[in-house]
């Protein structure tokens, strides 16, 4: 039986994350949002999480349906699907690492999102751009430097070599830090080229992720949607400053 994958359609968003992952296990799944028909499609969704009845209503996408189980919150739904489909260690302990570290992608991503949002999501980012200038320019300044050499410290120092963030086979996280070089390179294209060489792991994991023969052909599919002003990594050049 295929997984349900709720998640807005028209973009990439959190869900992202959690698509590379079924992608890269060549696991079934519909991505409801984008389908028509009964039972499927945004209003599909948004019932669901209004419902009445459900015991187990998620407070919002992405959340994963397998069976009679909802799963929300990407890490969380990444947790249980790498458990399930070779994409964690069989150590307990460095399952609890690997969980730790895509919740630390959790952190980054919500920073990038009030890069461009950083009074409210109510609000349009025309009526916040001030402060998003002013926050865009702490993230590049600050906090690119900080996550992305923390997890440059976390390749480098893995005991089973660069290749992986943990243990010595590809993970969901290795797949996630593909996905925020790829998010970070478009909303911030000057910021990040000013400073790729610093993290010369992290790239080459960027760079084997995308050569991996089931994200490759995901990536060159229409399932793949770009990047756009409607997602968390967003491209605005009045953002996108050299730290």
């Amino acid at each position: 039986m295929a997984y349900e994958l709720y998640y807005w359609d028209g973009i990439q968003g959190r869900g992202e994350f959690v698509r590379l992952t079924l992608e890269e296990s060549q696991t079934d799944y519909i991505d409801v949002a984008r389908q028509t028909g009964r039972g499927m499609g945004t209003g599909a969704m948004l019932e669901l999480m209004r419902s009445k009845d459900e015991p187990q209503i998620p407070f919002a996408p992405p959340f994963l349906r397998d069976g009679d189980m909802i799963i929300s919150h990407v890490a969380n739904i990444l947790f249980y699907l790498g458990a399930k489909h070779g994409l964690l260690p069989e150590s307990e302990r460095l399952r609890h690492v690997a969980n730790g570290l895509q919740l630390t992608i959790t952190d980054l991503v919500a920073e990038v999102h009030d890069t461009h949002h950083p009074i409210s999501t109510s609000l349009y980012y025309e009526d916040q751009k001030d402060a998003a200038k002013a926050r865009a320019g702490a993230f590049v300044r600050d906090r690119i430097p900080r996550f992305l050499g923390y997890f440059e410290q976390v390749l480098q120092q893995n005991p089973r070599g660069p290749r992986h963030a943990v243990g010595d086979a590809i993970s969901y996280v290795d797949l996630s830090l593909f996905q925020v070089i790829e998010g970070l390179r478009y909303a911030f294209p000057k910021a990040m080229g000013s400073v790729v060489g610093d993290y010369p792991a992290l790239m080459a994991l960027h760079g084997e992720v995308a050569k991996r023969p089931n994200i490759k052909a995901y990536l060159n599919s229409k399932r793949r949607l770009p990047f756009s002003e409607d997602g968390i990594f967003r491209q605005y050049p009045e953002l996108d400053l050299v730290p």
